[in-house]
Parts: structure tokens; C-alpha cells; sequence
């Protein structure tokens, strides 16, 4: 099973141009991807930045436009920010996160991450997206999720948030309710225990909101670092900064992160960064599994 993560920055590599047929070119040719995971995809953007729009110009549906490149995969999204339209537009503006995959899916659930107020700080709404996708080594829960930039309260409870829904889920695989009925949307609630939750932490390597996931979790199996475990004698790999020193001035550090259960730390068989990508700010991630 493999899985490329990547903040796409909606497309805008280092040369300003968006892009999302590049994107995806080269996703595809760092693995052949069962599961592509996406942060910062938008809709109603495209407006320009005098009428609310973003640098670059992205389409006015990227999950659209996701699907049209990728005809055989479902496109999954979740909606973070979903703000009012700026001046004579019409479209709303929405900033999420997406799941590309060919594999069959089973539940979508959406989490909407807490907000605490923190006035001192901008912020924006974030959200989890997780599906439950049945792979070549069994059902996975995958989480796609991207991590408050400015406030260290907001992230540190949205990290808390993560893992009492891992708990939960946890909780639904251990004592599952049986369906309704067949046409019913009670569902059978069944969802495996392992799990991959990956995406822009904004949070340095060894910072607090990383340091939070890897922490023991009652009654639930904890999460590992999938690109330490695979790397173990590497220094890490930074993930932004390479190449747009606009907007990264302190540099390159790594701040994506592919975390796994610890159940999946013996199948891991490769994780790495694409040091090479200026495709986006963010470097590209890709995990395989055995």
C-alpha cells in the first residue's frame, strides 16, 4: 500500500504558477499511489486576490478539477474554511482537504478541529478528513488533516482532538453496532483499529503539538513516526523552506507528517520526503506499507 502527503499550497509551486496537473504528474512518479492525501485545496478562489482570491489564480473548483485528472479515483473532501464570497462574486471561498483513491471506501467521517479563541493570533478554521479504505493489507483508517499555522493553543487542541477521535474509533472497533438494515443509514459502525494520520502539523519536529501525537493513548494503540521508524539514523528530511524563502525566512524544517498505529511499524517498508519537488512550499511525502 502506498500513500503520498502533500500541502499543495492549491497548487502554486515556487515559480508562482499554479498548477494541479503538475501536482498530481508528480505524485504519481514518487510512488504509484494507492491514497493521496492533500492539504490547502480550494474552491471559489480563483477570483484573484482584489476580490478575495488567492496568488496564482487556482481553479474555481480544485476537487473538480482533482477528478477530472484522476477519472478512475474517488475524490473525498472536507471543508475547513468556508467563507462568504468578496465583492460581485458569487461562489463561496472554501479551503480544505481532500483523499484521492481508486481503493474501495467504506465511512467518510469529517471532523471539524476546535477552535479555541485566542485573539492575539489570526486563524482559520481546520478540519480532519478520514475515510476507512480497504487495502492490499486490510482496512485502514487514513486521516488527512492540517494544523493550525499561528496559534500553539489552537494546535495543541486540535492535537487532543485527534487522538480522542482515534480513541473513539478505537472504541467502535473493539464493541461495533450491527446495521439497522441493509437500506438504512445506521449503518453497521465497525472501523479497524490501525490507522495513518498524516498532513501539515505546523509543528517543528520534536515541537509540542508533535511530541503530543506520539504520546501513549489509553485503551488505543499509540502513534508512531512512520518517516523515523524508516529512518532511523537519517537527520530529517525538512519538508518546507527549500526553495520559497519568501515565506519560510528561518529556513528548512519538517513540519508534514505521516504518523501510523503502532500495529503498522512492522509493515513499513519505506517513508521519505521529496527533496526535490518546488511544486508547492510543502516537499511532497510518500509511505509504503508490506
Amino acid at each position: 500500500m502506498r500513500l503520498v502527503d502533500w500541502n499543495i499550497q492549491w497548487g502554486r509551486g515556487v515559480d508562482g504558477r499554479v498548477d494541479l496537473a503538475r501536482i498530481v504528474r508528480e505524485a504519481k512518479a514518487l510512488c504509484d499511489f494507492d491514497i493521496l492525501c492533500l492539504q490547502e485545496v480550494t474552491r471559489g478562489f480563483h477570483e484573484g486576490p482584489a476580490a478575495g482570491g488567492l496568488a496564482g489564480g487556482p481553479s474555481a473548483d480544485q476537487f473538480a478539477e482533482l477528478a477530472a485528472l484522476l477519472p478512475h479515483a474517488k475524490v473525498i473532501e472536507a471543508i475547513g474554511s468556508d467563507l462568504p464570497p468578496v465583492g460581485a462574486a458569487r461562489q463561496r471561498r472554501q479551503f480544505g482537504n481532500a483523499i484521492v483513491t481508486p481503493l474501495p471506501v467504506r465511512q467518510v467521517l469529517r471532523h471539524s478541529l476546535p477552535w479555541p479563541a485566542d485573539p492575539a493570533k489570526p486563524s482559520m478554521l481546520r478540519v480532519a478528513l478520514e475515510a476507512v479504505i480497504e487495502t492490499d493489507i486490510g482496512p485502514l483508517r487514513v486521516i488527512s488533516t492540517h494544523l493550525e499555522f499561528y496559534s500553539e493553543a489552537q494546535r495543541l487542541a486540535q492535537v487532543a482532538r485527534l487522538r480522542e477521535l482515534h480513541k473513539e474509533a478505537c472504541d467502535h472497533a473493539r464493541r461495533p453496532a450491527k446495521a439497522e438494515k441493509p437500506d438504512s443509514p445506521f449503518a453497521d459502525t465497525a472501523r479497524p483499529l490501525s490507522a495513518i494520520v498524516c498532513g501539515d502539523f505546523n509543528s517543528a519536529f520534536e515541537g509540542s503539538a508533535y511530541c503530543r501525537m506520539l504520546e501513549p493513548i489509553p485503551d488505543a494503540p499509540a502513534f508512531a513516526d512512520a518517516w523515523a521508524c524508516a529512518n532511523p539514523n537519517a537527520p530529517r528530511a525538512a519538508t518546507v523552506g527549500l526553495y520559497d524563502h519568501e515565506q519560510w525566512e528561518d529556513g528548512p524544517f519538517a513540519c508534514d507528517f505521516v504518523f501510523v498505529t503502532e500495529d503498522l511499524k512492522p509493515r513499513i517498508a519505506s517513508c521519505g520526503v521529496d527533496q526535490n519537488s518546488r511544486s508547492s512550499d510543502h516537499q511532497p511525502m510518500w509511505l509504503e506499507l508490506r
